[in-house]
């Protein structure tokens, strides 16, 4: 039988998630469960998910997926190539995943293949981190040493689909694993574009959201119900804004020392945000005063909310140490039990049963719930910002 691995943020979800589930199936069978992997209430770009993690799986199990997992905060807060090897190592420990399907803007495996080869070449490597010495940011370092190698596939890597799609492609060969990659053609010309039409990116929908617009028509019909529903309550958008004060308070409670021991704390830039941190009144003021051409916001922004969450530089491995479900359909829940003897990580399906898992599983789950009761204090309404809710809430049953 085909499954069908994804990993994705749903950060909303949207109606090119929905594409690329129906055309996933469309080439390995519509009978094919579909596996996703998704970030939690923090994401990769820095910053909180628009609507909580349990919210988001259950969007996208209403709208085609069967088993919706969450990818543990450590894993969510890393670059691009940390992110894809947790994520796809988590579905490659199931035992069951068949393929990994993602989206991209080439629309084609074999140029992302090349460029993910000769990326992961040592040769490579070494003239990427020549380049950087001299001053180049990694993706411009990158991308220069791999024109050189591969001429104009490299400019492949200039759109941030294709980019996480050669880190899964890389992430399969570090970790041997016998999921085939398969891609499907993002139509949306670039993932974060202001684009209109029917499409529309993610980004956009965020920005909409903030901005109190309308989102629904760009949403699959029970997506935009659970939007809906959680803007009413007052539990979204949440952003970064909103949880401003409070991650600026954690920020000014840390040491040098805490700096130091945040992931890509290197070269010195610790100290620089340190010292940004007590200098700067605002988020926007302490990212200004650290950027440089050589630090991207993105980098400075995972940097921040790992410093807000306690997520340190050693705490993420090659694969997350449990599988947690947030949503789960009936068909999800019939290949679980087929996990059985089969996954090499402990399947998580209530809260409590972490309990008994190793301690180092049990802090990475306790971390998480901490970032969950740290997310809801962004939440307009007050009544809903209670502490403790994700070691009571169980998966999503469709």
């Amino acid at each position: 039988m085909n499954v069908i691995g994804v990993v994705g943020e749903f950060n909303p979800f949207h109606l090119g998630h929905f594409e690329h589930f129906a055309a996933s199936r469309e080439q390995l069978g519509e009978d094919a469960p579909i596996v996703c992997v998704m970030s939690g209430d923090f994401v990769q770009r820095g910053g909180p998910a628009c609507f909580d993690k349990h919210v988001r799986a259950k969007m996208a199990a209403q709208c085609g997926a069967d088993l919706v997992l969450e990818l543990p905060l450590p894993w969510c807060t890393l670059s691009a190539e940390g992110f894809a090897m947790g994520a796809v190592g988590l579905l490659d420990a199931l035992g069951v995943v068949t393929h990994l399907s993602f989206g991209s803007e080439a629309g084609s495996l074999a140029p992302l293949t090349a460029l993910a080869i000769a990326a992961a070449e040592p040769a490579n490597i070494e003239r990427i981190k020549s380049e950087m010495a001299d001053g180049l940011p990694f993706a411009a370092a990158r991308e220069k040493v791999l024109h050189e190698t591969l001429g104009e596939e490299s400019v492949l890597l200039q759109t941030p689909n294709n980019i996480l799609a050669v880190e899964y492609i890389k992430a399969l060969f570090a970790l041997h694993s016998p999921m085939q990659a398969m891609t499907t053609l993002r139509r949306e010309s670039v993932h974060d574009a202001m684009a209109g039409g029917r499409l529309r990116s993610a980004a956009q929908l965020r920005a909409m959201l903030e901005s109190g617009e309308d989102v629904t028509p760009f949403m699959p019909g029970e997506a935009a119900r659970l939007a809906t529903r959680e803007m009413a309550a007052g539990r979204g958008p949440v952003t970064l804004e909103s949880l401003e004060q409070g991650v600026m308070a954690r920020l000014r409670a840390m040491s040098q020392a805490d700096f130091a021991a945040l992931p890509d704390a290197t070269e010195g830039l610790e100290n620089r945000l340190y010292k940004a941190v007590r200098e700067e009144g605002s988020l926007l003021s302490v990212l200004a005063a650290v950027k440089t051409k050589r630090y991207p916001l993105s980098r400075l922004r995972r940097m921040v909310m790992c410093a807000a969450l306690g997520v340190k530089a050693d705490m993420a491995g090659p694969v997350p140490p449990y599988a947690r479900i947030l949503a789960s359909t009936e068909r999800g829940r019939e290949l679980v039990r087929k996990m059985d003897g089969k996954a090499k990580v402990p399947v998580v399906t209530k809260p409590a049963a972490v309990r008994e898992l190793p301690a180092p599983a049990e802090e990475v789950f306790a971390l998480n719930a901490a970032a969950r009761d740290f997310y809801v204090l962004g939440y307009e309404a007050a009544e809903e910002r209670t502490g403790g809710s994700d070691w009571r809430t169980s998966p999503a049953t469709i």
